[in-house]
């Protein structure tokens, strides 16, 4: 069987050779403008001392969640600044929001392309399964082929795995909306248009905002791991630890990552359970 190989490597040098070859304007309009947005964020980051940016966080989780994530907020981020992280933290969270920000203007619109169009579900959601399955890892390989070494090519990793899941969060919260509501409104005369944005995309507002939710955790797993192609911030800390076999530079960057993710996660979860007890009234009954 192994006489003769089906030239699948070669077929796809060849493909990231042409895409190179053919779209590397777009290329590098990608890289720049995702270059430009995380220097927004850090530039933001850095307007306000760490202990400012603390006390802001803390607020917001205290009237979002309540006291014991404050607590949290203030002694997790207490420590990541104790560390001398303060800068990588804010690093990791400005690549995380920009892949977000880039993700979510992809996958908002093809979920609701795939709950609209059952044509369209049908080819997207094997291309949807490539992105979830396929090794970290071996994505960062076309990153860099295409848009070389530093934040841009972890930008268009991250977004690899960051845009399934919203996408289909989104598409099976269209999906869930009433079907007598939906009907309703179809007997007012509104159109398709009228019908997604006035009734559907309003009661499926919980569901898009835990869509954001996804979107931002599965940024800041690939933003870490983006640290082998330049990424920087708490990734790069821990990729150090690994090299050096420095445990303890690991594990400190890792809680650094730990907080993050779960005041990022509970932040989102309490404005999804705030929209859930006061569901959003679509348009259709306002009327």
């Amino acid at each position: 069987m192994d006489a003769y190989k089906i030239p699948i490597g070669q077929f796809g040098e060849w493909v990231m050779v042409y895409t190179y070859d053919n779209l590397k304007p777009i290329f590098t309009a990608f890289k720049v403008t995702a270059e430009l947005t995380v220097d927004g964020f850090e530039l933001l980051f850095s307007a306000l001392p760490a202990l400012a940016w603390i006390a802001i966080v803390a607020v917001v989780v205290w009237r979002l969640k309540g006291w014991p994530l404050a607590v949290f907020a203030i002694v997790s981020l207490l420590i990541v600044d104790n560390q001398g992280l303060w800068d990588a933290t804010t690093l990791t969270a400005s690549i995380v929001l920009t892949s977000t920000i880039f993700s979510l203007a992809v996958a908002m619109p093809l979920g609701i392309l795939m709950a609209e169009y059952r044509p369209a579900e049908v080819i997207v959601e094997p291309f949807l399964d490539f992105l979830i399955t396929i090794p970290r890892f071996v994505i960062l390989i076309p990153a860099v082929v295409l848009l070389g070494i530093g934040v841009g090519p972890a930008i268009f990793a991250t977004m690899t795995l960051a845009v399934a899941p919203p996408a289909r969060i989104t598409a099976v919260g269209l999906k869930q909306v009433d079907a007598h509501i939906v009907e309703a409104a179809h007997a007012f005369g509104a159109n398709r248009l009228q019908i997604l944005t006035k009734v559907k995309l309003p009661l499926a507002l919980p569901s898009l905002v835990l869509a954001v939710n996804q979107c931002l955790l599965m940024s800041l797993v690939m933003a870490v791991i983006a640290a082998f192609i330049g990424a920087g911030g708490l990734g790069e800390n821990i990729l150090s630890g690994i090299m050096l076999l420095n445990s303890g530079q690991g594990f400190v960057a890792g809680f650094g990552v730990f907080a993050l993710a779960i005041l990022l996660d509970r932040t989102m979860r309490a404005i999804v359970d705030k929209m859930s007890a006061s569901p959003v009234q679509p348009a259709a009954e306002k009327g």
